[in-house]
């Protein structure tokens, strides 16, 4: 059997996992200025994903780049999200 596929997948479903709490808590935190941030990690691994022999290997960081990239949007959905009221705002920030 080859188990390529189900490993991306998880690995897939793992790095949107990671990403989600961790745009509500930048946005909570920071608000949306480490955009660039988010920005850099995704382009970082995208290249990187590129050198990397081992297809297994070489998707997930891929797949780990673009959740980052697709992070930038949610970041800014997610400030739209708590004005609306979905989410705490932070107090202590302005």
């Amino acid at each position: 059997m080859y188990f390529t596929g189900v490993i991306i997948a998880a690995c897939t479903f793992l790095a949107i996992g990671i990403w989600h709490p961790i745009v509500i808590k930048t946005e909570y935190y920071w608000g949306t200025r480490p955009w660039i941030v988010y920005l850099i990690i995704g382009i970082a691994c995208i290249v990187a994903a590129l050198f990397i022999k081992n297809t297994t290997i070489s998707a997930v960081v891929g797949v780990f780049g673009a959740s980052a990239l697709w992070g930038i949007g949610e970041l800014f959905k997610q400030k739209r999200r708590v004005e609306k009221g979905w989410f705490p705002k932070n107090p202590k920030r302005k």
